[in-house]
């Protein structure tokens, strides 16, 4: 019988890792590959395989790892389940057993109640009103002030850019004053907005969080694209529509769930300016009915006021999170 010799001694010797180990190092895997599996599973923890490969080391990972998901379960959505845990249960029960794990009858006309005898669907139409209408004025100014001073660039540019930044540093609550003198009268118009969603949108709509951050990523759009068409006769409003807008998808899905998400649990200046019962949303209309309003079905309007939001971000999680990544890529 023929016996196949290794091709040189390097190869024929065992390696450290076989010596510690007592395992037989595979010499059939492409070294390249080697190389370059290497670095990634270095970046990704600092327990090396050897130390894995340790029993005590993989018992000590196991417990960590089930110790560390039972709290995030427990701290994400242990008050969800409390919430619908009271929803579901009668008020004596609420107050009798407020941490107990399950109610002693599942109640599902508490949400039938909550939603036509505390008026909770006029609240949530109000509340998805003002959420649509926010997010509306919102990213038009949003788009046409970031395309304005990343992609226009006019001489004064730096100094409103620098304008609206020095905004972010102002407490909201310093300007609320100013904003219900506006609101009360227009200047020029002498409108009383108050008591109108207007009064609701229009404040809203000038975020310079969002000014700034959609003229970051205009920033990363390719200038060539804009020269390119300003050759071929495009005007701005022609590059705005055609060009900025479609290339803006990601950037665009993140600026609307965060100005949706704050339009929708926004508290204080709706209790302000939305005085009346009919236009109240949810955060403020089951605030007002807490006196009144028995136990149980509070916290049904609670559990349909936050439920609504979970299960559209889970339908459109995908395309949130794909858009989220996306809009944190800088594209040449």
């Amino acid at each position: 019988m023929t016996r196949i010799l290794p091709a040189s001694l390097d190869e024929a010797a065992p390696t450290t890792e076989a010596v510690v180990t007592g395992r037989k190092t595979d010499h059939t895997v492409n070294p390249r590959r080697r190389r370059r599996k290497e670095p990634d599973q270095q970046d990704r923890t600092n327990i090396s395989d050897l130390d894995r490969r340790n029993r005590r080391v993989r018992i000590g990972l196991g417990i960590l790892n089930v110790v560390l998901i039972g709290v995030l379960i427990i701290i994400s959505a242990g008050p969800l389940l409390w919430l619908a845990k009271a929803a579901l249960s009668t008020s004596q029960d609420i107050l009798r057993e407020p941490f107990g794990w399950w109610p002693s009858g599942i109640q599902w006309a508490n949400l039938v109640d909550a939603w036509f005898k505390v008026d909770v669907g006029r609240y949530l139409i109000n509340t998805v009103w003002i959420a649509l209408g926010t997010w509306f004025f919102g990213m038009l100014v949003a788009l046409t002030g970031a395309y304005g001073l990343s992609v226009l660039k006019p001489k004064y540019a730096k100094i409103v850019n620098g304008a609206v930044l020095a905004t972010l540093f102002i407490p909201g609550i310093v300007s609320l004053i100013a904003q219900y003198v506006t609101v009360l009268d227009m200047p020029l118009l002498h409108w009383n907005l108050i008591n109108t969603f207007w009064a609701v949108w229009l404040p809203s709509a000038a975020n310079a969080f969002n000014v700034l951050l959609v003229s970051r990523f205009f920033d990363s759009l390719p200038k060539d694209v804009f020269e390119a068409a300003k050759i071929d006769g495009a005007g701005p409003i022609q590059i705005f529509w055609r060009i900025v807008l479609p290339m803006s998808k990601p950037i665009i899905g993140v600026t609307s769930l965060i100005t949706i998400i704050g339009a929708w649990k926004e508290f204080l200046w709706p209790l302000l300016v939305l005085p009346s019962p009919a236009l109240q949303p949810l955060s403020v209309g089951l605030y007002k009915i807490t006196a009144s309003a028995e136990m149980s079905l509070l916290m049904a309007g609670m559990f349909i006021s936050v439920i609504l939001p979970v299960v559209l971000f889970l339908i459109f999680q995908k395309q949130f999170l794909k858009s989220a990544g996306q809009a944190g890529a800088i594209k040449g």
